[in-house]
Formats: structure tokens, sequence, C-alpha cells
């Protein structure tokens, strides 16, 4: 109990995702203090995971055309002015670790994934766009195309709880939507077809694995908890929890779990 006549002060903040980080890197120095430099300005040097983000993401595609200062700038305003950036980050780290046997640290992603990168920086060109500031989204959108060899459409809506491994050729189309807790594995595209304009791209539901290489083209809909097989070429419609495979994909099963983002089983068990 606080005494009487006294202002009680604050609570601290609680950010369970940053302060694991923190003790990731404080041991990572020792372990690797040939590294410690780069453990020191990306994590340790910061007070919060916004921070941390910015700086590395604004490290990553600064060019002689944008400063890093600058393109920091930009993402400290935007993190500053939208706590939903800072939550999806969370989510997309937490989605990582527990999806990619390859991620056994919290710190990973956001030091050397360039899929988690990836996202994070679109989120940043969403936000912009949002606002209005086209050519500076569409600037950053070339700038994670060429560093990171993903191209994700500022216009594109997509939730929280991702996960993009590897993330090599990556192509998310203006009008697509990606729901949460969606997983995908590289060379995956979400096109559209011909050259019509307005709603052209697939909408992805929640809970959906897609798998190496599938294509979804078109304005279709891919229900929650579906699985699209690897090399996949979807052009209709997907059920809900069912998996589909081949050219053209059609329905061969169930998705054989409830949420198969989450297990990331892609084997097809009899069902073809």
């Amino acid at each position: 109990m606080p005494e009487l006549g006294k202002t009680p002060r604050p609570l601290p903040d609680v950010d369970p995702v940053w302060t694991r980080i923190r003790h990731e890197a404080s041991a990572a120095v020792t372990d690797e203090p040939l590294m410690g430099g780069v453990f020191h300005s990306s994590i340790l040097h910061h007070k919060t995971l916004e921070q941390a983000l910015a700086f590395r993401l604004s490290q990553k595609l600064a060019s002689a055309e944008m400063s890093e200062q600058i393109l920091r700038e930009i993402m400290d305003t935007a993190h500053a002015s939208d706590a939903g950036l800072g939550k999806a980050a969370r989510a997309d780290l937490v989605a990582t670790f527990e999806r990619d046997p390859a991620c056994n640290r919290f710190m990973k992603p956001l030091l050397y994934f360039k899929g988690f990168q990836a996202v994070q920086a679109y989120r940043i060109a969403h936000w912009l766009c949002l606002q209005g500031r086209f050519d500076f989204a569409s600037l950053i959108q070339m700038r994670v195309s060429e560093v990171f060899g993903v191209d994700i459409h500022p216009g594109a809506r997509i939730g929280q709880g991702i996960m993009i491994d590897h993330a090599h050729s990556i192509v998310i189309g203006e009008t697509a939507v990606v729901g949460d807790n969606v997983s995908m594995l590289h060379s995956v595209t979400l096109g559209g077809t011909g050259k019509q304009d307005g709603d052209r791209h697939p909408k992805i539901g929640n809970g959906v694995l897609i798998g190496a290489g599938a294509k979804v083209l078109g304005n279709i809909r891919v229900g929650d908890c579906a699985r699209i097989a690897a090399g996949s070429v979807v052009l209709e419609d997907v059920p809900p929890r069912s998996t589909v495979a081949g050219v053209p994909a059609r329905v061969v099963g169930e998705a054989g779990c409830a949420q198969p983002s989450l297990t990331m089983d892609h084997l097809l068990r009899g069902e073809i």
C-alpha cells in the first residue's frame, strides 16, 4: 500500500518479448565477442523493440537515394503514431519462433531473417499509404525488393502472426488480403491475372498454410485453415479446412488439422 499523501509510482511497462531479446543479446556478446558491436548497436542500445526495428530496417534499406537517418525517423514516427505496428511485429516474431525449427532464439528474426524484416518494412510502407504518402511507400517497396528479394505492395492488407520461411521471391499484389496466423514458404505469389484494374488479387483467410512455389492468382478466396500444396497453381476459391494441390489446383482432401499454418505439415498422405 502506498503511504497516505503520496502519489503511487506508475508500474513499469512489461514487454516479455523485448526482455527476452535483450537477455539473448547479452548472452550472445559473451558467446561471440567479435559480434558484440552488432548486438549492442542493433539491440542493447535501444529501449524498445520498436526502436530496434527502426534502427535495423533503416540500416538495411538505406541507399544513396534515402539516408538511414531519414528512414529511421519515418519508422520511429510510424511506430509512435500506431501502436498496432509494434503489436504485429511481436506477433510475427513469436510466430516465426514457434513455427520455424531453425529459429531457436527470439533475436534471430530481428537480426537475420529477411522474411520477418521484409514484413515489418511492408508494415511501415502500408502505414505511409494510409497517410497518403504513396511515393515514400513505393520507395520502401522497391528497396525491400532489392535488398530482401520480397515484393509486397504497400496497398496489400496483411494480418499479424505472419511467418514467411526463407522468403525468397515472395510476391504479394496491391489488393491482396492476408489474414492472421498465415504461414508461407519461398516463391509464393499472390498475384492478379490479365490487365484488369480494381480488386484483382487473392484473399487469404486466417490460419492458411501456403507451400513453396505456390501461385494463387486472381480475386479468389482461400478459406480459413486451408492448405495449399507446394508448386500448386490456384485459380478458383479454396474451401475452408481443405487441402488443394496440382496445376491447376483441385481439392484433394481435408487440411488434416485444425490450423495447418501452426503445424507447418506440408506432406500429402494419400489425398491424391
